[in-house]
Parts: structure tokens; sequence; C-alpha cells
């Protein structure tokens, strides 16, 4: 049976003992909740996949809580190195070159020669972590396809008796997962748009950051499939309100108002915090049959926000 409990050493000592015995754990990072596994442990990632309903072929996130944890799983070079110091703990995913030392990775990395690898900030997870003493493998704590969860309830929503125990964290900061930055090849490539902005990465590195939707028939990172983070109910996007059908739940943006706004102000920090919850809410609510959602800018957080409503309407 699945608990949700709220944090305190008492409960972090219960979810560090089920992670190093092989269970789940759901718990919140700054980004989204995060379904977790001892990242070593082949039987319990496997697991994880089966509670999701995710294919085997899509690799998953290690979390880590120090940059000795790092070294265990990956060869990082003088770039990775400084993308590290400069943004970790934070909303930063980073793909480098695997240490070929531990077979029991090969699930979480799906095969690969790469993996990939992340710093959360967010307390809770960082005291999990260290507390297990091992890096934690853990994607977004929902059915695969679905929306996100940005809180505990959304967990339990989607993945009820699929998981030992959630953390209950309150809602997440940022709201969309981490950005994932492939670092294998001579240029900066961002492989999934998120929390951390390309232009941030760019002023860091003083250099061009690319943009790659790889290929979803076989992903070299999670977040890559065409069809994700998806709603129950059909979904279009760059709607304004001239083109609103009566039929359709609005999620505005900016002046363009609507049955829920992701930020009045045009805000895409404040919009990228409110997506994941808003879906939710449109998806649950009965009074209209669709979703339309307005047209975001293409900048700062708005290019993870367009991403993930992007592949929210895929319809193929």
């Amino acid at each position: 049976m699945t608990e949700i409990r709220a944090f305190n050493d008492e409960t972090l000592a219960l979810a560090a003992t089920t992670i190093r015995s092989g269970g789940l754990v759901a718990f919140p990072t700054e980004t989204v909740y995060g379904l977790g596994a001892d990242s070593f442990n082949a039987k319990a990632v496997t697991q994880i996949f089966a509670a999701k309903g995710r294919p085997s072929f899509n690799p998953l996130i290690s979390h880590i809580s120090s940059f000795e944890m790092l070294e265990d799983l990956a060869v990082p070079d003088s770039r990775a190195q400084a993308l590290a110091k400069k943004f970790w703990p934070g909303p930063l995913t980073l793909i480098l070159p695997r240490r070929q030392s531990h077979s029991a990775l090969d699930l979480v990395c799906a095969g690969l020669p790469n993996i990939s690898v992340r710093m959360p900030s967010h307390p809770i997870a960082l005291a999990l972590i260290t507390a297990a003493a091992t890096p934690i493998a853990a994607p977004s704590a929902n059915r695969s396809q679905t929306i996100s969860p940005t809180c505990a309830q959304h967990v339990a929503d989607s993945l009820f008796g699929q998981v030992d125990l959630i953390l209950d964290g309150g809602a997440c900061k940022i709201g969309v997962e981490s950005t994932i930055v492939n670092l294998t090849t001579k240029d900066t490539v961002i492989l999934r748009a998120g929390g951390l902005s390309k232009e941030a990465l760019e002023e860091f590195l003083g250099e061009k950051v690319l943009l790659s939707q790889g290929n979803p028939n076989l992903p070299t990172s999670p977040g890559q499939m065409l069809k994700h983070y998806a709603p129950r109910l059909p979904t279009r996007i760059n709607v304004t309100p001239s083109m609103l059908a009566e039929d359709e739940f609005y999620i505005g943006f900016g002046v363009m108002d609507g049955n829920l706004n992701l930020s009045p102000s045009g805000d895409t920090t404040e919009a990228a915090a409110n997506l994941f919850s808003f879906m939710h809410q449109a998806e649950t609510q009965t009074l209209h049959p669709k979703i339309a959602i307005a047209p975001i800018p293409d900048y700062g957080l708005g290019l993870a926000i367009n991403d993930r409503i992007k592949r929210a309407s895929y319809q193929g």
C-alpha cells in the first residue's frame, strides 16, 4: 500500500531504507516529483519502468548529492566540471560518458555508452540521496505520457499502489523538468529544454548552444518521445482568444486571459511553475471536453514550456 508521508527525520530514514532495500520512493525536487530507485540495483530500476509503463529504451536520470558520486558514474571533462560547479545543485542534467565498470547501470542508461546525471537543489531530494548513500535513478513520478507531477497528490493520483512511499514536500518551485545537455560531442547541445534557460547556458559558456529534438524512436535522453506530458483531453496549442471554441477550457498567458492564466504579467518563470498544475486542473474539470493553450514566447523558460505543450498536444 502506498503511503504519503510528510518529510521529517523518521520518514527520511524510512525512505532511505526503502531505496537501499530495492523499493520505490517518490520525492520532490525543485523541478517535478521523481520516482526513485537505487541506480545500481537493476531489479529496483526495472520496477520504475513497470510502474510508469515506460519503454526500457528510454534512459533515466541518476540523481546525486555530491561530486564524489559523479565520479562513480561518469567521466566528466573540464567543460562538464565547469557547468556542474556553476549550475549544480539545480535544474541541469548532463549527459556524459559513463564509467563502464558498472554493468548494473545498463538498464538506467538503456544500454547506451553515456549516462544522464544531475544534482537537484531541493533539500529533501539531497537529504534522501545522501541518506541512501547511492545515486537515485528517478524519472518523473507519473504514468508514462501523462502530465508530470508537481505535488504529492499528483503522484498518488497516477501511481497509487505502484510506489512504496511518497515523500510530501509541497509544490515544486520550478514546475518543469531539468534542462538536459549533451556533453559527449564537441558542441554543447540541449536535448530537452527545461528549468535552466538556453540563454543562461550561453552566457556562462560564451558560445552558442545548439538545440536538438533527438530521435523519438531511439531516445538518447529522457523527454524526447513525441507524445509526452499529455492530458486525457484533446489539447490545442498557440490558440488566441479569437480562435477559441466554446467547448475548450482555455489556459491563457499574459493579456490572453482564460479559465486559468499561466502568468497574467507574461512571466515565463511563473508560467513554468504553474504549467503542469494547471494542466492537471484542466484535464479533471468537467465543463469542457477539450483544452486550448495560449501562445507562449519562445525565450527563457518559454522554450521548455513550448516543448512540453507541443508534446502534450501531439495526436500521432
